[in-house]
C-alpha cells in the first residue's frame, strides 16, 4: 500500500519526465569521454550488452558507454569546443564531449538506455532525441516536455529504444543559436538480430553549415540563407576523410540534414538504393535505383550500394555552391571583362594586387593565394592530376582490391589501368561541318 509521501514523490518523478542528478548521486554518473582528434576513429565493437556490427563516423567517434543493472548508460557534455574545419582553420563551436558534432550513440533495438547530460553551457540546453519513439517527458523541447536544463547541472534521460534505423540528437532549446554553433550527434539503433541488415561497411555523417566571416573565429548565428561553409560533421574539403571500401563490400552511408537548405547526395561510379529513413527501413519492394537522393532539412537517409568498381569516385552535394568554401555572395561576375588598364593602374597602389575572374574562376583553385587569417580557399584540393577545384561537401570514395578487413585508413590515390584514363586526343579530328 503506498502512502501519502511515496504517492507525490512517484507522481512528480512521472511528470517531469527526467531528473536533475544531485550531488549525492554524482558518483553514480559515468565518466564522459571526450575526443579532440578530427581524424575518423575506429569502430567501436561492443563490449556488453547485445552483439551488433558498429558504424563509422566520418571524422568522428562513437561514445563509450557502461552497463548497470540492465540499462546501457552514456554520458554526454554540452560545451564550447573548438573545431578544426579543414587544415588552416579553426572554428569556435558548441557540442558534446569536446566535439562538433557530438560523439555518435549506439545501441541496439530492445535496449534500455540511460543518457545523462552535464550542462557547461553559458546558458541553459535541452536534448531532443530525433526520430525516437519515447515517452513525452522524455523529448527534449524545453519549456514543453521538460525544464531547461541550467548551466552547471546535470539531467539524466531515459527510455527504451523500440525500433531499430538511423536518427539523431540535437537541442531544443535557444535553438537557432545552439545548433548554428554545431551542437547535433548522430544515433544508430542497431537490429536485435546483427544480421538484419547487414553490410561489409557502415558510415554515418550529418549534413551542418556555418557563417564565419574570414579572419574571424565563431559563426554569425543570425544567418538564415547565406552561409560560407558547408560541411559534413563540421568538417570541409580537403577536410573531410575519404570513405574506404575493399573491392566487393556492401557499403552502407547513413546521412543526416540539420542545415538550412535541402542537399541532393550524388555518388558517381555507382547506382545506390535507399534502404532507411528516420521512419524506419525501406521494404524491398519500395526501393528503386539511383545515383543522387535528396535529403530534406530533418531528414535522414540510409543508401546501401555493391562496392564492385576499383577507384577513387566522388561523392557530393550536388548544389554547386554546396561544393565551395568561404563564398563572398557580393563577388561580381568579372567573365569577359578586360581587367587589364584596370588592374595596372590599381598595381600602383596594391603591389600584390590581381585580376581574377575574366575567363572563370578555376585560376584560383591552381593559385596559392593569400589568404586572411584563419578561413579556406573558396576551391581547393590537390589530385594526381591537378587542382580538384572542390570543397565543402565532397569527399572521395575510394573502393581498393587490398584493403583489409576493419580497415578504413586512406590507401592514397587510386592506379589506374593502362588505357582507362581520359588524355589529349591526337589523330585526326571528324568533320563536324554541318551538310
Amino acid at each position: 500500500m503506498t502512502n501519502r509521501r511515496q504517492f507525490l514523490s512517484k507522481a512528480g518523478a512521472i511528470a517531469l519526465g527526467l531528473g536533475m542528478v544531485g550531488r549525492g548521486q554524482a558518483a553514480s554518473v559515468p565518466e564522459a569521454p571526450t575526443q579532440s582528434l578530427a581524424a575518423t576513429q575506429p569502430p567501436l565493437a561492443p563490449h556488453a550488452g547485445r552483439p551488433y556490427n558498429p558504424v563509422v563516423t566520418l571524422n568522428g567517434w562513437t561514445l563509450p558507454w557502461r552497463m548497470k543493472n540492465g540499462w546501457k548508460e552514456f554520458h554526454l557534455v554540452a560545451e564550447p569546443v573548438q573545431r578544426e574545419i579543414a587544415p588552416g582553420m579553426i572554428a569556435n563551436l558548441w557540442g558534446y564531449n569536446g566535439q562538433s558534432p557530438g560523439p555518435t550513440i549506439e545501441c541496439v533495438e530492445g535496449d534500455r538506455v540511460r543518457i545523462f547530460v552535464t550542462n557547461k553551457l553559458p546558458e541553459h540546453t535541452t536534448v531532443h532525441w530525433h526520430g525516437i519513439l519515447l515517452p513525452s517527458g522524455m523529448d527534449g523541447v524545453g519549456g514543453l516536455t521538460q525544464p531547461q536544463i541550467p548551466a552547471g547541472k546535470t539531467f539524466v534521460y531515459e527510455f527504451e529504444m523500440k525500433k531499430s534505423g538511423t536518427f539523431m540528437y540535437h537541442p531544443h532549446a535557444d535553438e537557432m543559436v545552439q545548433m548554428a554553433m554545431g551542437m547535433l550527434g548522430s544515433i544508430v539503433v542497431h537490429p536485435k538480430n546483427p544480421n538484419l541488415h547487414r553490410v561489409d561497411r557502415d558510415f554515418i555523417f550529418l549534413a551542418n553549415a556555418f557563417d564565419i566571416d574570414p579572419g574571424s573565429y565563431t559563426p554569425r548565428v543570425n544567418t538564415m540563407t547565406d552561409f560560407n561553409l558547408w560541411c559534413w560533421n563540421s568538417r570541409a574539403f580537403p577536410g573531410i576523410d575519404p570513405i574506404v571500401a575493399r573491392t566487393g563490400d556492401k557499403v552502407r552511408i547513413r546521412m543526416g540534414n540539420l542545415t538550412m537548405t535541402n542537399h541532393p547526395m550524388h555518388l558517381h561510379g555507382y547506382d545506390f538504393e535507399v534502404t532507411g529513413t528516420d521512419g524506419g527501413w525501406v521494404p524491398k519492394s519500395a526501393r528503386w535505383p539511383e545515383v543522387t537522393t535528396d535529403i530534406a532539412v530533418g531528414q535522414m537517409r540510409a543508401i546501401e550500394f555493391d562496392a564492385i568498381y576499383p577507384g577513387d569516385w566522388a561523392f557530393h552535394c550536388h548544389k554547386s555552391h554546396h561544393t565551395m568554401n568561404a563564398m563572398g555572395h557580393a563577388v561580381p561576375n568579372m567573365i569577359g571583362v578586360n581587367q587589364r588598364e584596370v588592374a595596372a593602374k590599381i598595381n600602383n597602389l596594391i603591389p600584390d594586387y590581381m585580376a581574377m575572374g575574366e575567363k572563370g574562376m578555376a585560376e584560383m583553385a591552381e593559385m596559392e593565394m593569400p589568404l586572411p587569417d584563419n578561413t579556406l580557399p573558396m576551391m581547393t584540393g590537390q589530385g594526381p592530376f591537378g587542382a580538384v577545384e572542390m570543397g565543402g561537401m565532397f569527399t572521395v570514395v575510394k573502393v581498393r582490391d587490398k584493403v583489409k578487413t576493419g580497415e578504413y585508413k586512406n590507401p592514397g590515390w587510386y592506379r589506374h589501368p593502362a588505357g582507362t584514363v581520359a588524355s589529349e586526343w591526337k589523330g585526326e579530328l571528324p568533320d563536324m561541318s554541318r551538310k
